[in-house]
């Protein structure tokens, strides 16, 4: 292990020998200095891990050194020691971002717990959190052998990535292996969980959660009745993870009231799901009764342009009489347009908006090359929805909100994965496109890797014709055709896709804020 060199700025410095010979016992290495000129000129000599730097010194004084060092080296810890409990000199110091603040007289422990903390923070971390996981690992494969029930998924998954979030930050690479094989695990009993009760929900609602049909009238329906405006963001493809990754930003500006996991129908696909929130029917509902608003996978044309007309048949439905708007925002443009007259909302009960960036990033990392570097995986891809976020007009819609006292809706219609694993399919040329669901006649496939319904009818979906069936993919499993199959599978291979049954494409989040 490396010695951890520290420098000691201080006029007095021969008054703190015992401090210095404490630290050096410790294994530290210390320089002293007497002045802020001379400790400048020592950093411009040599590399320091730390700087402990008195503050009323005379020539320059301990602020103008800390200034004069953070434009040599921003990234060095400065820990200022001051006899001084003036407000401004502990402002001007934290403004100048000091690593931590002592005020004289200082004893021994009280040095090493701020080098603990600045230079050992993350190793500590990191050995907590492994410790934790490793402990919190034996109880989650626990679980996953009992798991009898939704919300006891909703339970597992929301663990998972809550550890996911937490591995991620320390350099433990075997750890986040272990929780790699853990999701896997779950993913694979989840699939049998699916297959098993999936299509029972639709029979016995005791036992089922709120799914894509039922979200408007159990949870939005509800909140609206409150009197209060409302504005519901539903984010294409956003995934239980990626919501995490920008809930911080959010919190600025909201305080959340509840977080709720619902569950996307099959298919997890814009649609499918989408389509069924705004109409609160499902598919099989809204082609018998809406005809001229639905289309299935082999019409030609958008899937997707009549979400307002379904909710305003909903709306109608329910007997809601509200004021409200729709919008659909696909591009920067159009979302620019939306927050520059977002104030143009301020008498609606409801304001939708239907932001479709996620779903262009996740179509855009199998098309272009820079976006699959982006977003090589999971990690990647949470960190790219948060940089999008907080630079969005979505954000800016958000803040003007608030400003109005709207209450916050954030969800979407299904979530996504990342996919490694082909499976062989064999259709006719009538076959939808999908590669996590495949809808048509006279479809073959691996049995194994597929959750396969002969009669769309049994789970409230459209038959193209009289021998169709819908099949799912598993997993991270993505259908591929034995046609031009070597080329077609690396071109998929570990891209974004949704459609089929997984943790992260069913399980998706509804939160409802309250303006802070």
């Amino acid at each position: 292990m490396t010695t951890i060199k520290i420098l000691w700025v201080d006029d007095e410095i021969d008054l703190l020998k015992p401090h210095i010979l404490f630290l050096e016992k410790k294994s530290y290495d210390v320089t002293t200095s007497q002045s802020g000129l001379d400790a400048i000129e020592l950093i411009d000599e040599e590399n320091f891990d730390i700087v402990f730097l008195d503050e009323n010194m005379p020539g320059l004084t301990g602020l103008e050194t800390l200034s004069e060092i953070k434009t040599k080296r921003p990234t060095l810890p400065v820990v200022m020691i001051t006899k001084s409990e003036e407000e401004y000199i502990m402002e001007e110091a934290i403004g100048s971002k000091i690593a931590d603040y002592l005020i004289k007289p200082v004893n021994p422990n009280q040095i090493l717990l701020s080098l603990k903390k600045n230079l050992d923070n993350s190793r500590l971390v990191s050995e907590k959190t492994t410790s934790n996981y490793q402990q919190e690992f034996r109880k989650i494969a626990m679980d996953l052998s009992m798991v009898n029930s939704y919300e006891e998924w909703v339970d597992i998954y929301k663990k998972l990535i809550y550890w996911e979030l937490e591995l991620e930050d320390i350099e433990e690479a075997s750890m986040m292996e272990i929780l790699e094989s853990q999701k896997s695990e779950a993913n694979t009993q989840f699939f049998k969980f699916i297959s098993k009760n999936y299509q029972d929900w639709f029979q016995n609602s005791e036992d089922a959660p709120v799914m894509s049909h039922q979200l408007f009238r159990e949870k939005v329906a509800p909140l609206l009745k409150e009197g209060k405006p409302t504005l519901l963001v539903v984010v294409d493809n956003l995934r239980y993870d990626q919501w995490k990754a920008f809930e911080g930003i959010v919190s600025n500006y909201y305080k959340k009231a509840s977080e709720e996991a619902y569950f996307s129908i099959l298919p997890t696909a814009t649609q499918y799901a989408r389509n069924a929130i705004f109409s609160g029917l499902m598919p099989s509902e809204m082609e018998k009764l809406y005809p001229e608003y639905w289309k299935n996978d082999t019409d030609d044309g958008g899937k997707n342009l009549h979400e307002e007309d379904f909710l305003r048949e909903q709306i109608r439905r329910l007997g809601l009489k509200i004021n409200w708007e729709y919008h659909k925002i696909s591009n920067l443009r159009s979302g620019k347009k939306l927050a520059e007259n977002f104030k143009n909302q301020k008498d609606n009960d409801l304001c939708v908006v239907v932001y479709n960036f996620v779903d262009m990033l996740s179509h855009a990392k199998t098309e272009m090359e820079v976006v699959k570097e982006l977003a090589s995986n999971d990690k990647s891809y949470r960190s790219l929805t948060q940089s999008w976020f907080k630079n969005s007009p979505l954000l800016d819609v958000i803040q003007q909100a608030q400003t109005l006292g709207f209450k916050l809706i954030i969800t979407t219609d299904h979530g996504t994965i990342n996919v490694k694993n082909p499976s062989k399919v064999i259709g006719d040329k009538e076959t939808s496109l999908n590669l996590r669901y495949k809808t048509g006649r006279s479809l073959t496939y691996e049995n194994k890797e597929v959750l396969a319904f002969k009669n769309p009818k049994d789970v409230h979906l459209p038959a193209i014709n009289m021998s169709s069936s819908f099949i799912f993919a598993k997993e991270d499993y993505f259908f591929a055709y034995p046609n031009n199959y070597n080329h077609y599978v690396s071109y998929y291979r570990n891209t974004y896709q949704h459609g089929g049954v997984s943790l992260e494409e069913m399980i998706i989040p509804f939160i409802v804020l309250d303006p802070k």
